[in-house]
């Protein structure tokens, strides 16, 4: 994607704010694939404006956070991959856009935490992860915990979102949604124990990973 790269390379300075705004314009947009790369255009110009502070106004970025929460725990597209249109990755690319606004807006760390809760947990879904979305979802979270003032309550408390939704589970066939939030927890467990190259464990590693695992002993019952 030329526009990614050309942000990255800094030749659209000038012009960043404004594509941003246009970028946080397209998750209503009525084309899938218009909704699904708006979070990569977002994702490098969140990335540009944290290497070069002033490049993007505080305002701007609440304003593209503001409409990027209210898309992604919403999108009911979740293809990874379309044979017409190529990839869409609403939840990967959504990902990768979460780990670019923890750095940019730090206070909203536990917001982000929370929407990635929200977001593995949608139940109004009848495709499950096949395209690496629940480790594209694990390294995001992984990036999120990163902030060294996250308590360890707030690194771990966007876990309830998980708790409450598997509440009352059942005998019979695993939900999709379920199944899609038992395969981004056992990534994410991965992560936290073998951390991201060249990045290291959050602090609070240990103690979200045992969350974790009390999650997946749910239906893994037989776990040490």
């Amino acid at each position: 994607m030329h526009t990614a790269h050309w942000i990255r390379e800094g030749r659209l300075d000038g012009v960043l704010e404004g594509l941003g705004d246009s970028a946080a314009g397209r998750f209503s947009h009525r084309e899938v694939q218009a909704r699904t790369f708006a979070p990569l255009i977002l994702c490098a110009v969140l990335t540009r404006a944290a290497a070069v502070p002033g490049l993007v106004s505080q305002d701007a970025a609440e304003r593209w956070y503001a409409a990027f929460s209210a898309w992604y725990p919403e999108e009911r597209d979740t293809r990874g991959w379309d044979d017409s249109l190529g990839w869409l990755h609403a939840v990967a690319h959504g990902a990768d856009a979460v780990a670019a606004f923890a750095r940019v807006l730090p206070h909203r760390r536990s917001d982000l935490l929370e929407l990635c809760g929200r977001r593995v947990t949608v139940t109004q879904t009848d495709r499950r992860y096949v395209q690496l979305e629940d480790a594209r979802l694990a390294r995001a979270l992984v990036r999120v915990l990163q902030a060294p003032q996250l308590t360890s309550l707030e690194a771990t408390g966007w876990l309830d979102v998980v708790a409450e939704a598997l509440e009352g589970g059942g005998p019979g066939p695993v939900p999709v949604w379920a199944f899609n939030t038992f395969a981004t927890l056992q990534s994410l467990h991965l992560h936290l124990t073998r951390g991201i190259a060249d990045e290291g464990l959050p602090p609070h590693s240990e103690a979200v990973a045992t969350r974790v695992a009390e999650l997946l002993r749910l239906p893994y019952y037989w776990l040490a």
